[in-house]
């Protein structure tokens, strides 16, 4: 095995006891979590109900690390002194019930890595913006010379950083799966940026119980940290009704002053933090669209609070490049333009790519649907979309959503045609937009296959 002697062994009360580390589910976040419990001495075994990807084997073969794939040894499982498991495993899978029933501790990829490091940490949440926000918040923060990883529900894991790199500061994007199964872990800066129905099925459809997953954020911080959340979303003002924090508050608002945080006045973000004073004109930004103030702001606040330089900040805001899959434009032909926002898996999603948009719309939605509520879109449907495209097996609900709404809706199933049918139905200086509002599984591999597919598709146009 290639041991990478980083980080001193550490001693963790679980280690000397004779057991067995496992961990459910061999993605990026397991096989990351397999490597730095190897390296921190441990016995690991790893565990997938399905196949494993063939270049994960690779590295589980090469780091001489027991798995198995396409099934779990229940025995071998429920002898282990700790469970680190994938994001996408619910509670209620069987294996899991059977762990909590037996008192074996279950925890995320996060929460094991963090005992790991003593890197300054920067979480993100939200339902929606944390991808583009973690990615932004990095971007300045490398800009500014700052030695920062990357990870959480982006790139690569933070376990396999943390067993590799020498990181001062991470920038983490954290989806509620992770946020479930981390108990001692805190982030010194926490940023909550919306809170709106997704996932739903996974907190038993009550909006509270998913409200209360993104909160998660802010635990454990203490006096000396940061929470950063937005002043307009009215759940996360609900949800902080009730709670207390440790933490210095730092707001964020469009509609309203805040003494400290940020705001917008005359089309100007300014930005107050105790140490720091930031102003730029919302017409500078590269990423245009009342959404991606917010992003913006959020980033800006954790830079100032770093205490980044006034032109390193406006450089990054000026200049950043968004995400691919995220509002992503694909090219022009004919005058239409192409636009593929697959990483829209949700409603809300949706709402804030149509919100952006400045010309007439062929909207291509669809996929597996969350239990999604469609209402929000309808004025923005009314207002800016032409035709809608389905693309999915099932696209009943988005036919009763919206046929009073709009002429068009048509049926397809590959982004091929897709593709095709929203040329035919655009004219020039129409914008043709993939933003599904649903998840992928059902035609595709995952968003990023659902987006590939397209681009491929629209450069056959």
């Amino acid at each position: 095995m290639n041991e990478n002697n980083n980080i001193p062994l550490q001693k963790h009360p679980l280690q000397g006891v004779g057991g067995v580390i496992v961990i459910l589910g061999a993605g990026e976040s397991g096989v990351g979590s397999a490597y730095l419990a190897r390296q921190q001495g441990y016995d690991v075994f790893v565990s997938d109900m399905g196949a494993i990807a063939p270049h994960y084997k690779e590295q589980l073969q090469g780091w001489n690390i027991r798995f198995e794939e396409n099934g779990h040894t229940e025995v071998e499982i429920l002898r282990a002194v700790e469970v680190i498991k994938s994001p996408g495993i619910p509670d209620k899978a069987p294996i899991i019930k059977k762990l909590k029933e037996k008192g074996i501790p279950v925890i995320s990829e996060i929460e094991f890595a963090g005992r790991y490091t003593k890197a300054k940490i920067i979480g993100i949440t939200g339902s929606n913006g944390k991808t583009t926000t973690t990615s932004l918040t990095h971007f300045i923060l490398k800009n500014a010379g700052v030695n920062v990883g990357l990870a959480g529900n982006i790139g690569k894991s933070f376990a396999y950083q943390v067993a590799t790199e020498k990181y001062d500061c991470y920038v983490l994007e954290l989806s509620s799966f992770m946020l479930d199964d981390m108990y001692q872990f805190k982030s010194d800066i926490a940023v909550l940026l919306n809170i709106t129905p997704d996932h739903l099925d996974r907190y038993d459809y009550k909006l509270d119980n998913y409200a209360a997953s993104k909160f998660r954020v802010t635990q454990n911080q203490t006096a000396d940290d940061i929470f950063i959340y937005c002043a307009d979303d009215p759940e996360t003002i609900k949800g902080m009704t009730g709670r207390s924090f440790n933490a210095r508050q730092l707001p964020f608002s469009i509609n309203k002053k805040t003494k400290q945080g940020a705001y917008l006045e005359n089309d100007n973000i300014v930005i107050n933090t105790p140490q720091e004073h930031f102003e730029m004109s919302i017409t500078e930004l590269a990423l245009q669209g009342k959404h991606n103030i917010y992003n913006s702001m959020a980033s800006g606040i954790v830079a100032k609070v770093l205490e980044i330089r006034d032109e390193t900040l406006r450089e990054s805001l000026a200049t950043f490049k968004n995400i691919e899959h995220r509002l992503e434009s694909v090219g022009k032909i004919s005058g239409i333009s192409f636009i593929n926002d697959s990483k829209a898996t949700n409603v809300n999603s949706t709402w804030y790519a149509l919100e952006s948009m400045t010309s007439d719309v062929v909207l291509i939605l669809g996929g597996v649907d969350k239990g999604n509520d469609y209402t929000m879109l309808t004025d923005l449907v009314k207002q800016k979309v032409k035709a809608i495209v389905c693309l999915g097996k099932d696209n009943e609900r988005i036919h009763s959503a919206f046929e009073d709404d709009v002429d068009i809706i048509v049926n397809t199933y590959s982004a091929q045609e897709a593709a095709q049918v929203a040329y035919h139905l655009a004219t020039k200086g129409d914008t043709v937009l993939l933003s599904p509002a649903c998840a992928s599984f059902d035609l595709f591999k995952n968003y990023e296959d659902r987006g590939n597919q397209f681009k491929a598709a629209v450069k056959e146009l």
